[in-house]
């Protein structure tokens, strides 16, 4: 049986601009640097500590007294900004 000849006009035109891409890319081959990592993991147990102090001697720090109920906000607040950086490691 004879095959059937295909002209360009009437072979099916296939649309690359759906959207979807297929092949793996990769971002970064590098990883996070050592600076970041240090960074994050360093607000964490500033974070961390904060709030200890804070709940251990707090009251006789003058500074800290001062803060009063800031001190949650400030220690919490740290430790957040470490774990919003987790986000970024690699």
């Amino acid at each position: 049986m004879p095959k059937s000849k295909i002209t360009p006009s009437s072979a099916p035109l296939v649309s690359s601009s759906t959207g979807t891409n297929r092949t793996p890319v990769k971002i970064n081959s590098e990883g996070t640097p050592k600076w970041y990592v240090a960074i994050m993991l360093g607000l964490m147990v500033l974070g961390l500590l904060w709030l200890v102090v804070n709940y251990l001697a707090g009251g006789s720090i003058p500074f800290m007294a001062e803060l009063g109920g800031w001190n949650y906000g400030i220690g919490f607040g740290l430790a957040i900004i470490g774990l919003l950086m987790t986000m970024g490691w690699h």
